[in-house]
């Protein structure tokens, strides 16, 4: 058997990864391993390995990485550990393949690890440009560390051939989050009122700002800029998702906390909602506001648009319920409006997903059965 082992360092990337590892636990020809690292396993992020396995999943291996820092020093830090972590983990399960999504530091010390055990890695949305974050090199690094590479639109197929990958390793699969939508079996209203205890409002938010990490504003500033724009709308209800372990993370968390505290009954913050209940707010509220991805990969293809504050973001493809705003007081109100206003919002309801339709896992798993493996490579000259 083939044994793939799969890395997971946030619960959003684990939802995204759901059904990809249903796939290769389900099939006879593949082991699946599993390898949870990073905000998994800290009690500050909600501990959610729990619901890897709660879900049915055996963990192969822990890696404890996350020191209790977010500054720059101690995130440079946490990747040392992580590779070490990683190093230990490989030793010890010695799979086939390594598959990795997306561009966190967590994942940039397994791909690490890896290069240096020989093992083959399998890299999941791979091409993309994020001009805001650190991301973006850490995400075209791994490309370069990677054997496979499975993309999400065909624009970022061209990326990474361009990054000198050659293009029968490349393969434009669409993005796991559409998949999400189509096979979870998400809330209705009231389920989901009940499930996170609070009542939605004829308007309503879904907020997420991670700290934008190369950004030319200091990340709380644009917090208070986005927390001032929300007090412009006091009849709207919102739900906020708190950020990731990224550089000043832990300061954003907590002006959401004050800042519902003083909005008792018309804000509630989740640490992690999970996929059922994120994807199920994203199908009810009026607007997500923030600069996650979510809100340019799943959000259009709920057909609920999305106000994008600052340049996190910037370089992906954006559909065109997608409003693209200052990290300012005034730009994000101006965006706030535009997308409440009745005419754009029934111009939302005809977009299409820019992202594939939903059969991501299944051809993801079967390109990995097939997949010849061999660490060497050469560079594709366009």
């Amino acid at each position: 058997m083939r044994k793939i082992c799969l890395v997971t360092g946030t619960r959003a990337e684990y939802g995204l990864l759901y059904w990809l590892m249903k796939e290769i636990l389900a099939d006879d020809e593949l082991q699946l391993q599993i390898i949870a690292t990073g905000m998994h396993l800290s009690p500050e992020f909600g501990l959610t390995y729990k619901t890897i396995e709660e879900d049915g999943f055996t963990i192969d291996a822990k890696v404890e990485m996350l020191l209790s820092s977010d500054t720059a020093v101690g995130i440079a830090k946490s990747i040392g550990l992580g590779v070490i972590g990683f190093a230990d983990a490989l030793e010890q399960l010695r799979p086939d393949i390594m598959i990795v999504l997306g561009d966190r530091y967590e994942i940039l010390a397994a791909a690490q690890a890896a290069l240096v055990a020989r093992i083959s890695v399998a890299h999941i949305h791979g091409g993309e440009t994020t001009e805001g974050a650190i991301d973006e090199s850490i995400r075209h690094a791994i490309t370069k560390m990677s054997q496979l590479h499975f993309v999400a639109a065909e624009p970022y197929l061209t990326r990474v051939i361009q990054l000198g990958e050659h293009p029968d390793t490349v393969f434009n699969v669409g993005a796991l989050g559409i998949e999400n939508i189509k096979r979870l079996q998400l809330l209705d209203k009231s389920q989901l009122e009940q499930s996170i205890n609070f009542e939605l409002s004829t308007t309503c938010f879904l907020v997420t700002y991670h700290p934008a990490t190369l950004g030319a504003v200091v990340p709380a500033t644009a917090m208070q800029a986005l927390l001032d724009a929300l007090d412009h709308f006091p009849e709207a209800k919102i739900i906020f998702t708190k950020p990731n372990s990224d550089s000043d993370g832990r300061i954003l968390g907590q002006m959401i906390d004050e800042y519902a505290q003083h909005n008792k009954g018309r804000a509630t913050v989740f640490t992690s909602m999970g996929q059922v209940r994120y994807l199920s707010a994203l199908k009810f509220v009026d607007a997500v506001i923030g600069n996650s991805s979510s809100g340019i990969i799943e959000a259009p293809a709920c057909h609920t648009p999305t106000v994008n504050i600052g340049d996190r973001q910037s370089g992906r493809l954006k559909a065109d319920s997608i409003i693209d705003c200052l990290e300012t007081t005034e730009s994000i109100v101006t965006a706030i409006n535009k997308a409440l206003s009745p005419s754009f919002r029934d111009r939302v309801k005809q977009d299409v997903s820019l992202y594939g339709y939903g059969e991501s896992a299944i051809r993801i798993k079967d390109y990995l059965k097939q997949a010849k493996l061999k660490t060497t490579k050469r560079f594709y000259d366009l």
